[in-house]
């Protein structure tokens, strides 16, 4: 609707994830970088996490632009996925005909990895939104990396997911898995110059002849309300550019953009959300593990008591061992 307004030959602040509009911060360089070098070297695991709407998605996309022809790449954008769902969507993704069952599976999919690395082609793996998967999918990820040779890995992985996917990586029945991810990084917001530099790199993609369309209080404004957040500062420019449109003004200043912050909404609750996801991640984790050894507890309970009753002169030692299993159950539950 402003394109003809401003210039413009394509919406700058579109929020789908186009390589076209990545913005390089600096941030975004180096997951970039991890990212092509896990491929490159193939590392098995690389794990890129970051705040909603950092540009993590973004980067995939802009990975899978590069990618040479010689690669076999399932892309799973949606992880939300039981077992027998996840293994049904990597044999459609590879190809390689309808499974019965994981053990048919197994079979197809190593004998798959086997003649791509004969083929001397590379096997990739990318799970976007990975704070999303079913914990016993994730733990299968982990097996299919064994799949190996001893000179080289046959599957390389990458998982991309917000703050809350390392909670859950630093759960204990993970160790094993977080001790195979070679490379990691977090994605950070853009500062202020970036920020600046970020709409202006935008606006000059979608054709703009003039760029300086924002004032400097603009872009001020902008920043706080986004957190240099590249999604927020998206929805906002839109916004904002529409408000000047309709109000045929080609200079968009700290007044607009107040008036767009006050139609949006507060940006607070969008962060405090997140937030809250993160914690929700952790109190869930630390919950479904107490709950396992509160019950392993009573089972042992149990059975003691059956050992007493047929041996009563070992109740000193059964005391002794609940006591101090009881006692970590405190420690751990506080």
């Amino acid at each position: 609707m402003y394109l003809d307004f401003y210039n413009l030959k394509t919406e700058p602040f579109s929020l789908s994830p186009d390589p076209k509009f990545l913005f390089l911060s600096e941030s975004h360089k180096e997951a970039l970088a991890y990212l092509r070098y896990g491929l490159i070297q193939q590392k098995g695991f690389v794990v890129i996490t970051g705040e909603v709407g950092t540009g993590k998605t973004t980067l995939l996309f802009t990975l899978f632009a590069e990618m040479p022809q010689k690669v076999e790449l399932a892309f799973i954008s949606n992880p939300a996925l039981s077992k027998d769902e996840f293994f049904a969507l990597l044999a459609e993704k590879y190809k390689l005909g309808q499974v019965k069952d994981k053990a048919d599976f197994l079979i197809r999919f190593t004998r798959f990895l086997e003649n791509s690395f004969l083929e001397k082609k590379e096997v990739v793996l990318i799970v976007d939104e990975a704070h999303c998967l079913n914990e016993d999918v994730l733990q299968e990820i982990r097996l299919l990396s064994n799949i190996e040779t001893p000179e080289a890995k046959l599957l390389n992985i990458i998982l991309t997911g917000q703050p809350e996917f390392e909670h859950i990586l630093a759960q204990p029945r993970f160790r094993s898995l977080k001790q195979r991810i070679t490379l990691k990084y977090t994605l950070k917001p853009l500062n202020l110059d970036e920020t600046i530099s970020y709409i202006q790199f935008r606006l000059a993609k979608a054709g703009a002849k003039d760029i300086n369309i924002f004032t400097e209080d603009a872009y001020k404004k902008i920043f706080s309300y986004s957190k240099g957040i590249p999604r927020l500062i998206n929805v906002l420019c839109d916004r904002a550019l529409l408000t000047g449109f309709v109000n045929e003004t080609r200079q968009i200043d700290e007044k607009i953009i107040d008036e767009c912050i006050a139609e949006i909404g507060d940006n607070n609750n969008y962060l405090a959300t997140s937030n809250k996801e993160s914690q929700r991640a952790v109190t869930t984790s630390r919950g479904k593990t107490f709950k396992l050894l509160a019950t392993a507890v009573v089972i042992l309970i149990l059975v003691v008591v059956v050992l007493i009753c047929c041996k009563p002169g070992y109740l000193g030692e059964y005391h002794k061992v609940l006591d101090k299993i009881l006692e970590f159950l405190g420690k751990y539950n506080g």
